[in-house]
């Protein structure tokens, strides 16, 4: 389950956020702690808790001392509004840049957009 192309930590901070996107971990629910991380991945404590340390910055997670960590309020909309973001600059830039270069206007490439929504629909799950 990780992918040695990327760091680990932020590995461990993205199995959180999505957990938090499909509601696995909902609001002011404890997440697992580090050495469950660890344990669980095999990997040393200190990389888990610097993946959980990420989302603390970001505000998704919070502390309660002596008890863990716990999903902030707020903070499966937080996760949609950063990985919209992410998904815009890594997917619809890059493609509205190629489909500049190949002479596709707005218009065509939201028409195009829509077929490949049509085509893959049967295979989306709900």
């Amino acid at each position: 389950m990780i992918d040695d192309s990327r760091p680990i930590f932020q590995q461990i901070a993205e199995r959180v956020e999505g957990d938090i996107l499909d509601e696995t971990l909902k609001e002011e629910s404890q997440v697992p702690s580090t050495n469950e991380f660890a344990a669980f991945y095999r990997i040393n404590p200190a990389t888990a808790a610097k993946g959980i340390n990420l989302l603390v910055d970001e505000g998704i997670l919070y502390k309660r001392r002596g008890i863990g960590m716990f999903v902030a309020p707020g903070a499966r909309e937080a996760v949609l509004k950063k990985r919209r973001e992410q998904f815009y600059e890594q997917y619809v830039r890059p493609l509205t840049i190629e489909a500049r270069k190949l002479g596709i206007d707005g218009t065509q490439l939201a028409g195009l957009i829509q077929r490949s929504a049509v085509d893959t629909e049967g295979s989306m799950a709900p």
